[in-house]
């Protein structure tokens, strides 16, 4: 038998995700668990493996920004081609809520006031027969301040806007307006 280096860190990463969605389960209720699945190259899942290790979220964290109006706050990404939610990756020492908070202050400007969490991803990951789990947790918010200002330092938002209906080329479309229609 042979050390598998890649198998090992997987399962740790799969140990690290089941700790997080603990604690995050044990502190929010409420919340819309989902489940997701990706295939991907062998190196990109050796690099969301790392990051699912340290952090249990491969993606970071997100926050779902509203109004009580309906509207939903969304970010152009460049490099994602998309209209996405504002969130990313976890710095060191920080919590995923502190990530949420950052990503929205960088990506929009907008002030909001956390209400939890809002959405809670278990996403599989798979490449060539290895594979293991990480969360993407979103968190909502209130507004409190309505015109967004991008300060992003990857310099990969281009506009951050509000939308009564979502664009058809919104990440994850369908869940948001799910979200929308059972919490507002």
């Amino acid at each position: 038998m042979t050390f598998d280096e890649l198998a090992v860190r997987a399962d740790d990463a799969a140990r690290t995700a089941a700790e997080r969605y603990r604690d995050l389960a044990g502190h929010h209720e409420e919340f819309i668990e989902r489940e997701d699945r990706r295939s991907v190259s062998r190196r990109r899942f050796a690099t969301l493996v790392d990051r699912i290790r340290r952090t249990g979220a491969p993606y970071g964290a997100h926050t779902i920004v509203y109004r009580p109006s309906g509207e939903l706050l969304l970010v152009r990404h460049e490099g994602v081609g998309r209209w996405v939610l504002p969130g990313g990756g976890v710095e060191p020492g920080e919590s995923l809520a502190e990530t949420a908070r950052r990503e929205l202050a960088e990506e929009a400007g907008i002030e909001a006031s956390y209400d939890g969490l809002g959405l809670l991803t278990r996403i599989g990951l798979e490449t060539g027969g290895y594979e293991t789990w990480g969360l993407v947790p979103v968190f909502a918010a209130r507004a409190e301040s309505l015109v967004p200002e991008i300060d992003d330092p990857d310099d990969e938002i281009s506009e951050a806007r509000w939308f009564e209906d979502l664009p058809e080329d919104t990440r994850d479309r369908e869940h948001l307006e799910a979200w929308r229609r059972d919490r507002l």
